[in-house]
């Protein structure tokens, strides 16, 4: 059986930003979104990131059955960077093993196993300006998807998700310590986070966001 944990925050590291990963005022964050639920009712986004202003860093967004919104963290300054943008009840700091490519997502930390594998990519035009993400690819993407890839958090950031490609989940396992979470549905349960929630379907999008706080 699995039980709650209390709630907990981190301590407050010292971050250091790195040199180019900003532009014109903003931050930017590039890597890898992968999202999945399971018939347990644990829903997860999983962000694998090889460029932040921490330097590289992984982590959960995981959302259980009792709706407690859960982060875990690869490391502190990973941690004090996610939660200045985003809101969560319980924070933890774990080793994650984690990678992501185009076609599948591994992490493997804090009691947490999950895989995912995916098919074909879809992909998109390369970068363009930030204007076109909010009055152009916003609209199209929640008629299309649901999804909200301009707002603003509850901390008070501003966000543009400029996708590059993605692609279905077609297969998934997952344990939380060593009980299995059952087979791979749609995400039916706003993440409750941010102000954006990833598609219904499982899917792994390939993303460069921009941060502007």
């Amino acid at each position: 059986m699995r039980t709650k944990s209390p709630v907990s925050r981190t301590r407050r590291s010292q971050t250091v930003f790195r040199p180019g990963v900003f532009q014109q005022g903003l931050e930017y964050v590039v890597g890898t979104i992968s999202s999945v639920a399971f018939a347990s009712g644990d829903q997860f986004v999983i962000g694998c990131w090889q460029q932040t202003p921490v330097g590289a860093m992984s982590d959960v967004m995981w959302l259980d059955p009792s709706g407690t919104r859960t982060l875990i963290a690869s490391s502190e300054a990973a941690a004090d960077y996610i939660t200045g943008i985003y809101e969560f009840d319980v924070v933890k700091v774990a080793e994650l093993q984690s990678s992501s490519c185009e076609r599948s997502t591994t992490v493997v930390g804090a009691g947490i196993d999950l895989h995912l594998r995916s098919g074909r990519r879809i992909r998109f035009p390369g970068r363009r300006p930030l204007s076109i993400t909010r009055l152009v690819e916003a609209p199209i993407a929640r008629r299309l998807m649901g999804v909200e890839v301009y707002g603003t958090t509850p901390t008070g950031a501003r966000e543009w998700y400029q996708a590059s490609a993605l692609s279905w989940v077609g297969a998934a396992t997952a344990t939380i310590g060593g009980e299995d979470l059952g087979s791979v549905v749609d995400l039916t349960r706003p993440m409750g986070v941010g102000f954006s929630n990833p598609p219904a379907r499982p899917s792994i999008v390939s993303i460069r966001v921009a941060i502007q706080r």
